[in-house]
């Protein structure tokens, strides 16, 4: 049987580790900071791509796919951009090998093979995208573009850790050009709604939609709107983000467009993104000590049937029985696995799909047969009951969707329980310190007070709330006149 996880209340940072080992969904590669995802892992985050890729098309975008490579001089070209990522760029600068003839069996870069201009290997796409959109762009019959990538990104981070901050990762990043500022606005805020929506129908994990504050900003954007969870250990997850980008990224690359008067005006635009960094938040909402614990309707498997038996006879009478639930399950577009595997025991299964976060578990054994019913568990509760086996179909599409709506209600409930409203800086200190969840409290709208209150506390604004009440009160750090609180976590 395999080795327990350490307790998330023990070491949290461990737990998760293990868990992600464990449980088969990620390991470390050869090269530093860089991961594998294993087949259940990426079964998952197959699942979450698919969705989403709905919920772009829906909403009116098509996928398109742009280079790896960025020319150094198209990355500088928007300076703001190329400053936010600098230190995180990784950068090819030849593009041979050849022997060394000196050590035999090795090889070295051939002098000769230097690019007459570096590249950078995408950290993100704005810069290749948008010099390839001046020229899609003419008139303002060619606009809205509204494009999304499925794609791999490098940002050379020298902490890492599997799904949440690893050098190379997968992600899709929207970029899109309107023709006028409200259009761009709408389609920003558009996208971080459908990043709400995912989060919550989907990973049943609570959001908190909102503002970032200016120093949070990503680089060149004018505004940034952000969905922010709150994890077991009452650390924050940014989940996604979604940015306007007003006419930066036009004016950098000079695009262009005539408008409906006649006249020359630059593009305006957003891009937004989620990366496999929701596997994390996703493992870190609702998981135990235990293992995984799956919402539902991003389960790779659904229900597993879990055949009890000594010897061949009584596994073909379950099997008859378990083949056709599985069939009538499936029928109602519920995925089911049958693990009728002969080299391994029935307890070390149901350990195997409770480390997997398998929702439904149905156990079939002589007894239940000859009872007419079998034995049902839920993942998120573990709690057991016998069902009739006619009504097994039923009771199972029932149960999934219990299953989901109970994990946003826990996810919601604790959320709740840990924003906590504090008035003074000693208070923010203890709650941080002590609680930890999001702190809404009072800031004076300054970067200076933001970044002594950091450096302090370690503590950054998550968001401004959208649904923020304007309330006249003083900066807890400052002591100088605000108009509204703000949430403040340590996050991820």
């Amino acid at each position: 049987m395999a080795e327990k996880l350490t307790s998330r209340n023990q070491d949290y940072s461990k737990w998760y580790n293990e868990l992600v080992i464990k449980a088969n969904l990620a390991e470390l590669s050869a090269v530093r900071g860089c991961m594998v995802i294993k087949p259940y892992g990426y079964a998952i985050w197959e699942k979450m791509q698919a969705e989403l890729d709905k919920m772009f098309k829906a909403t009116g975008h098509e996928n398109a796919y742009f280079p790896l490579f960025v020319p150094k001089s198209l990355f500088e070209a928007e300076e703001k951009n190329a400053e936010g990522f600098a230190k995180e760029c990784a950068i090819v600068t030849h593009y041979r090998l050849k022997n060394d003839e000196e050590k035999p069996g090795k090889l070295k870069v051939d002098p000769e093979s230097k690019l007459e201009e570096e590249l950078i290997v995408r950290p993100t796409s704005e810069a290749i995208i948008w010099s390839t959109y001046k020229k899609w762009i003419q008139s303002y019959r060619d606009l809205p573009i509204l494009i999304n990538q499925w794609a791999n990104v490098v940002r050379w981070e020298m902490r890492t850790r599997l799904f949440l901050r690893t050098a190379e990762f997968l992600w899709q990043e929207g970029h899109t050009a309107h023709s006028s500022k409200q259009e761009a606005v709408l389609e920003a805020k558009q996208m971080n709604d459908v990043y709400a929506d995912f989060a919550e129908k989907f990973m049943a994990m609570p959001v908190i939609k909102g503002l970032k504050s200016e120093s949070e900003r990503f680089a060149g954007a004018l505004e940034t709107y952000c969905i922010e969870a709150l994890m077991q250990d009452g650390k924050a997850l940014q989940a996604g983000t979604s940015h306007f980008l007003g006419q930066n990224f036009a004016k950098a690359f000079d695009v262009k467009f005539t408008n409906e008067k006649g006249k020359l005006d630059y593009v305006w635009a957003t891009s937004w993104g989620v990366s496999t960094r929701l596997m994390g938040a996703l493992i870190m909402t609702h998981s135990d000590d235990n293992g995984l614990v799956l919402p539902p309707n991003l389960a790779p498997i659904q229900v597993v049937i879990v055949p009890v038996y000594k010897g061949d006879v009584e596994l073909n009478k379950i099997s008859i029985v378990a083949i056709k639930i599985k069939n009538e399950l499936e029928s109602k577009g519920i995925s089911v696995k049958y693990d009728n595997r002969d080299n391994f025991k029935p307890g070390f299964k149901f350990n195997e799909y409770e480390l997997k976060g398998v929702p439904v578990r149905i156990v079939v054994g002589p007894k239940d047969i000859q009872g007419n019913s079998v034995e049902i568990a839920r993942r998120d509760t573990l709690a057991k009951s016998k069902v009739e086996i006619n009504n097994v179909v039923d009771t199972v599409s029932n149960l999934l969707s219990e299953i989901q709506d109970s994990l946003l209600i826990r996810a919601l409930n604790y959320r709740n329980k840990n924003i906590t409203i504090v008035d003074s800086f000693e208070d923010f200190q203890s709650v941080l310190n002590e609680k930890g969840g999001f702190i809404s409290a009072h800031w004076d709208g300054t970067t200076e007070t933001e970044e002594l209150i950091k450096k302090k506390t370690k503590a950054t604004i998550r968001c401004i709330p959208y649904n923020n009440e304007q309330e006249d009160g003083v900066c807890i750090y400052s002591g100088n006149p605000s108009k509204q609180r703000v949430l403040f976590a340590k996050a991820y």
